[in-house]
């Protein structure tokens, strides 16, 4: 059904999915916005700027013809920054097919809008079928052919299965689901957490309250999943503790690393060394939406504010500690 798959967007997420794709043998298409780079990886078949080392099979074939990308595709794995997702969209709208799968694999949480990824390509693409790729998972690690496994979430069931179907392999491991908001909800709060997690590890307070963090910010996460109907089942899963176990306890990660940055005293224009981190973006939109249904989410208002400079790392973790008691 799903025999060929464009993925737009070759970073090394983009990359990494696109050797995913092609290790389940499926014809691949990657799109880069870049002609020369497109020409380049073609040619040498190394993304050298994002994955070097590894070689991209015969079966990749890599363009910088947005329209060529679109129509070679029986499904489009969209593999952009969440904040440039709409733009990207509108793009797409010109050259795609009318109820072609679009698998959105950002996670985030548009910051001008506040709509969730999927509703953004609803809205700007109509008649798409929208679905989410999300879970613990190191673009390194999956270039590599790592073992690693994920969710992925479309409205009809039948159509998550047969896209899930169409990328597992032996080495990447895909699990379907019809909950396509608590799928997103997941991927999109665990940034803001992961950026928690590395402020404890960086400002060395301990595994303990590290753990704690984690804890405590999970529940915030299946709180706020909840007040969008998300199934409890699904937070508990890949695309929610399991990718927040993963993000918030390694320096691979770039909104932990983000945090450890601010832990270890760097102001927020340093942290993070200039690499994207979603969460940075996703802070302060999550809070407000969490507001707007009134949700407590202490652990990312506490984020919210050291982006904002509201608080001090040292005022937020003050803050948390000395909530008032309450049952867990």
């Amino acid at each position: 059904m799903f025999d060929s798959i464009s993925v737009i967007g070759s970073g090394a997420w983009g990359t990494a999915l696109a050797l995913a794709a092609s290790r389940a043998g499926r014809k691949v298409t990657l799109w880069s916005r870049d002609s020369d780079q497109a020409e380049a990886m073609q040619s040498t078949r190394e993304n050298n700027r994002r994955l070097p080392g590894i070689l991209l099979p015969e079966a990749i074939t890599v363009t910088a013809s947005l329209k060529e990308a679109a129509d070679r595709g029986r499904a489009i794995l969209l593999v952009v920054p969440a904040q440039a997702l709409r733009d990207m969209a509108v793009a797409l709208s010109l050259v795609v097919k009318r109820g072609i799968p679009l698998i959105i694999c950002a996670k985030g949480i548009d910051r001008q809008t506040g709509e969730f990824m999927s509703e953004i390509v609803t809205d700007v693409i109509p008649g798409v079928m929208p679905a989410i790729l999300s879970g613990p998972s190191f673009a390194d690690d999956v270039a590599h052919g790592l073992p690693t496994a994920v969710a992925l979430a479309a409205p009809l069931s039948e159509i998550a299965e047969a896209l899930a179907k169409a990328l597992s392999s032996s080495s990447f491991r895909v699990y379907h689901s019809s909950d396509l908001r608590g799928v997103e909800i997941g991927g999109a709060a665990k940034n803001v957490l992961a950026i928690a997690a590395g402020i404890v590890e960086g400002r060395g307070l301990g595994e303990s309250a590290r753990a704690a963090l984690v804890a405590r910010g999970f529940a915030e996460l299946r709180r706020f999943a909840a007040s969008y109907q998300a199934k409890p089942e699904t937070l508990m899963g890949l695309s929610g503790l399991g990718d927040l176990v993963l993000t918030a306890g390694s320096l691979k990660s770039r909104n932990f690393a983000f945090g450890h940055d601010l832990g270890l005293g760097k102001s927020v224009s340093q942290a993070g060394g200039g690499k994207l981190a979603e969460g940075v973006y996703t802070a302060h939109v999550l809070v407000e939406m969490a507001r707007a249904r009134g949700v407590e989410m202490p652990v990312a208002e506490a984020v919210s504010a050291i982006l904002d400079n509201r608080l001090s790392v040292d005022g937020a973790i003050d803050r948390l500690m000395n909530r008032p008691v309450k049952g867990e």
